[in-house]
């Protein structure tokens, strides 16, 4: 077995977190994927997994050799790419996170899809509305929304996600409707809290090109954009969220849209690649269908921009 070969069952290890489940996706019996392991780090004169009788996971050096070798794995797959049949289809798996909501609504449903065009393709969805380190969580992308602070990854626009404020018809039956930003200080909101700060988010709407921001007052604060929403339509106060996530509330007359001419500003639909000199055929055209799904699912299509 070569060193390519060891480094292709390694990273799979890892990525496996289990040798029975690494050998399964290789084809190999489990014995030869725990020889190539005790060859490599025999090779290497260093530890490079935890074992226990659950789970396997990196030491620091193996997350460090880790690394390397999707690097170096990557680099022989393009050599070899360039000197066979470029028309063959991607393959291999892929692990993907994406917010929750997002995921379930938009992503799940169509996977049936990507994965139809593309049968040599697995998918490892993860789902969740904290942000995870594309690096030590071996992720090959992410769709984030909102402004990004992660440094050293690829970044690949999708567009502006749309927000609105919406009640609930029981919280206006009660309240009333707020016709201006002036009104907000007699109204209630479901505060929200980011799941990855704790730090609360303050209602904001733009102004003449001016972001204009303020606390509201609420007895409820939610840190998922489910239980976020699931509190607006007990009427329990206003929230900001956006357009496609409750269009189906709006359609069926339980949430009604107000103040449609003073909404927040729209969030960043973004993309994330670990930084690496060649991405695999597989993420580039999963990251090309994906875009094409989000643009025509949860983004305003130019007939339609207020």
């Amino acid at each position: 077995m070569d060193r390519i070969d060891l480094f292709r069952i390694f990273t799979r290890v890892v990525e496996s977190a289990s040798f029975t489940r690494a050998a399964d996706t290789l084809g190999l019996p489990r014995s030869s994927v725990s020889a190539a392991i005790a060859t490599l780090e025999g090779r290497l004169g260093a530890r490079l997994l935890h074992r226990t009788t659950r789970r396997v996971s990196p030491t620091q050096d193996g997350l460090a050799f880790y690394q390397r070798c999707l690097h170096l794995v990557a680099a022989v797959e393009e050599a070899e790419g360039l000197f066979g049949d470029n028309s063959a289809a991607p393959a291999g798996r892929l692990r993907i996170d994406v917010p929750g909501r997002i995921g379930r609504l938009i992503i799940a449903p169509a996977l049936p899809d990507f994965l139809d065009r593309f049968p040599a393709i697995d998918i490892d969805l993860g789902v969740t509305d904290r942000a995870i380190n594309l690096v030590e969580d071996s992720v090959d992308c992410v769709l984030r929304v909102g402004p990004l602070t992660d440094s050293g990854l690829i970044a690949r626009s999708i567009g502006h996600l749309p927000l609105i404020n919406v009640a609930s018809t029981g919280y206006i039956a009660r309240h009333g409707a707020p016709q201006t930003p002036d009104d907000l200080g007699t109204h209630w909101a479901v505060n929200y809290a980011s799941p990855s700060t704790g730090r609360v988010e303050p209602w904001e709407w733009l102004e003449d090109g001016v972001l204009r921001t303020l606390p509201m007052r609420g007895r409820v604060t939610a840190n998922s954009a489910e239980a976020y929403i699931a509190c607006c339509l007990a009427g329990l106060g206003l929230i900001q969220i956006p357009a496609y996530d409750v269009r189906q509330h709006l359609d069926a007359g339980d949430l009604v849209e107000v103040m449609p001419q003073h909404r927040a500003e729209p969030l960043p639909m973004t993309l994330l690649y670990p930084h690496r000199q060649h991405l695999s055929r597989r993420l580039l055209v999963f990251a090309d269908w994906l875009e094409h799904v989000l643009r025509q699912a949860v983004l305003p299509q130019p007939s339609s921009v207020p």
